[in-house]
């Protein structure tokens, strides 16, 4: 199960949200059963478990909360998958097979 999470804090001091979202991710960091993924707009999460998103969602919501924050937008998008498995690089795969040759993929 692969879930993509995007939290901004509200009513902050500054507009950049980098610092409360580095402590976010640091709280989720020991978990066993999740991994996870950093990107420019969000970060993606992949566990066998919809019960570890849960948690790590809540996680990252409660450690951005006791940062002094009373608000925070959080938007959470699941894509669970009976049929096969796929991890968050073999869905990447899968879509760059059908692109060209140069792709302008960010690195």
């Amino acid at each position: 199960m692969m879930a993509e999470i995007s939290i901004t804090p509200i009513g902050t001091s500054q507009t950049s949200v980098s610092f409360y979202i580095a402590r976010a991710l640091e709280a989720i960091s020991d978990m066993k059963d999740i991994r996870f993924q950093l990107n420019s707009m969000g970060t993606i999460m992949e566990s066998e478990d919809a019960e570890n998103i849960f948690l790590a969602t809540q996680i990252m919501m409660d450690t951005i909360h006791n940062l002094g924050v009373n608000r925070q937008s959080v938007i959470l998008k699941i894509d669970s998958r009976r049929d096969k498995s796929a991890s968050m690089s073999e869905k990447i795969k899968s879509v760059q097979q059908y692109m060209s040759e140069s792709p302008n993929f960010l690195e």
